[in-house]
């Protein structure tokens, strides 16, 4: 699973027009919601992960920012991973025990909380597995169990839930949106993560139009085709293929041509279907407008890591077993008046494709890629702001953040890790844990953009420079205005990354590589000027 226009003038006009449009569409806010809102994962339908309308924080005063409140979860080794969703002064989120709440976003003050464990009790813990989406008065996201909610936006309680996978291994990590009465979102899996008994692998990855009222499916999108048994393992158990190409990511949706974008993970077991791949579908219908496979062969299991693959793991032989999918969102933006697609890739690449016909536009490695996990590259997101597209690596030595020319994949600037990442604040008593890379989406307002870090630090960068304004290093204690305690660490990847709205900053810390906590949980953190 992971630039400067060349007229000034074309760029801001081109942001000006996307966050009007992200603003008027009555599908990603709700009724009486303020354009400084951040109602979805991907901010608007075209995924910038971009408040045009942040005024109050800009470039010369970010460094300001300072914690107004932190919310304190209970005890859990699970990570934080659901990024909040900031609506008419509400923070919606959900927590690593088993709760999604609403509070107040200047205060941090209780709302309602909803306990996700009411619905079909069973083995696997009730987590919130994505960030939600705010619509029509109801909020919308998925667990960790396979599982889509719909909970009214004003009392938190439950409108619908649909199990959208009964797969034992089917899970929700995609961030769902929301378009003319139709939730979207992708399911994928930790099935390759079993051991060698394991017959492996049924799984099918999918992405799903759901009726935004009941619930009900629309239509589906298979990745891959019906897993079959084609033998054995070494150790006898059953081998199924082709399987797996889960949906990890978030889907966004051209509203002008009605062009729903989603990118794939890769083969489990097998070498078929839409594995690694950006797909355009018909949101109406669920039809392949077109199909860009971004890997020729990407087979990949964690027994590849395993001492003794042989037999598990037959790409690592001929180069295919990667994990090099699709992981990351992608975003749609215009250049010269021709509407593009593009989406990061865990091998490092950053690709744009014509997003009427998938046709190549340029292409460029920012990662350095290693030799199988997919954990250099591009993980989750990036963001857009009118006139350049933001990109962070993970695990690349080190991480850096990147301006590029969304024209020409021209790299403006890169900013790396800073090498004290691990040298300084709660990371420095932890040298064994620490690592230099960037696990979250990528966050942009007018003139600063923000992303956090293993080393648990949360950053603002200038847009025009890359240049670091602003550090806040969550590895530390915290009283939550729960009366919790919590403690920080590194800032939430899996689809997380900083919410920026009417003035404020909010971010999820405690996430992988994980940090020492016996005595409190992991926290939402709240900044303001």
């Amino acid at each position: 699973m992971k630039g400067i226009r060349s007229l000034l003038a074309t760029g801001l006009a081109l942001a000006l027009f996307g966050a009007a449009v992200a603003s008027a569409d009555p599908t990603t806010s709700t009724a009486g919601a303020h354009r400084g809102d951040w109602p979805t994962w991907q901010k608007d339908l075209s995924g910038t992960r971009f408040n045009a309308d942040e005024r109050r924080i800009t470039q010369h005063n970010v460094d300001g920012l300072r914690l107004k409140w932190a919310f304190a979860y209970p005890h859990t080794d699970a990570p934080v991973r659901s990024q909040p969703a900031i609506v008419d002064g509400v923070a919606y989120f959900g927590g690593p025990d088993g709760r999604f709440y609403a509070r107040d976003a200047r205060t941090g003050a209780a709302r309602w909380t909803f306990d996700m464990s009411v619905v079909e009790p069973g083995p696997r813990p009730a987590i919130a597995w994505d960030g939600p989406a705010v619509a029509g008065g109801r909020v919308y996201f998925g667990d960790i169990r396979g599982y889509v909610y719909a909970l009214d936006q004003r009392t938190g309680t439950l409108v619908w839930a649909k199990q959208v996978d009964a797969h034992p291994s089917a899970t929700v990590t995609s961030s769902p949106i929301v378009f003319e009465g139709r939730v979207y979102v992708g399911t994928s899996s930790g099935e390759n993560t079993a051991g060698k008994d394991y017959a492996c692998c049924t799984f099918r990855g999918h992405i799903d139009a759901l009726d935004a009222d009941t619930g009900a499916l629309a239509w589906r999108h298979y990745t891959v085709p019906q897993p079959q048994a084609v033998g054995t393992w070494p150790s006898g158990a059953t081998k199924y293929e082709p399987s797996g190409a889960g949906v990890w990511s978030s889907p966004v949706i051209d509203a002008k041509t009605r062009t729903l974008y989603v990118g794939t993970g890769q083969n489990y077991t097998g070498s078929a279907g839409d594995f690694d791949t950006l797909l355009a579908l018909d949101p109406r219908t669920g039809a392949v407008k077109w199909r860009n496979q971004v890997t020729e062969a990407d087979t990949w299991r964690s027994l590849c890591n395993d001492p003794d693959p042989e037999g598990y793991c037959p790409g690592l032989k001929d180069g295919s077993a990667l994990d090099y999918d699709i992981g990351a969102t992608p975003n749609v933006f215009t250049v010269g008046g021709r509407t593009l697609v593009g989406v990061g890739q865990k091998v490092g690449v950053y690709h744009v494709f014509d997003a009427r016909t998938g046709e190549v536009v340029w292409r460029r490695q920012l990662g350095v890629p290693l030799p199988s996990g997919g954990v250099s590259g591009i993980q989750w997101g990036s963001s857009f702001d009118g006139r350049r597209l933001y990109i962070a690596t993970y695990f690349a030595d080190p991480g850096k953040v990147f301006a590029v020319d969304p024209a020409t994949g021209r790299v403006l600037w890169e900013t790396p890790n800073p090498a004290d990442g691990c040298t300084t604040g709660g990371a420095a008593q932890h040298p064994d844990i620490c690592s230099l890379g960037h696990g979250p989406a990528v966050s942009s307002s007018p003139g600063v953009v923000y992303e956090g870090a293993n080393d648990g630090k949360l950053r603002a960068y200038s847009a025009t420079t890359g240049r670091v304004l602003w550090t806040y290093d969550t590895v530390r204690d915290f009283t939550g205005v729960n009366g919790l305690p919590g403690r920080g660490g590194a800032i939430s990847g899996a689809g997380g990354g900083a919410v920026v709205s009417d003035g404020m900053v909010y971010v999820q810390a405690g996430y992988a590589p994980a940090y020492p906590n016996p005595d409190g949980g992991h926290v939402l953190l709240a900044f303001g000027l």
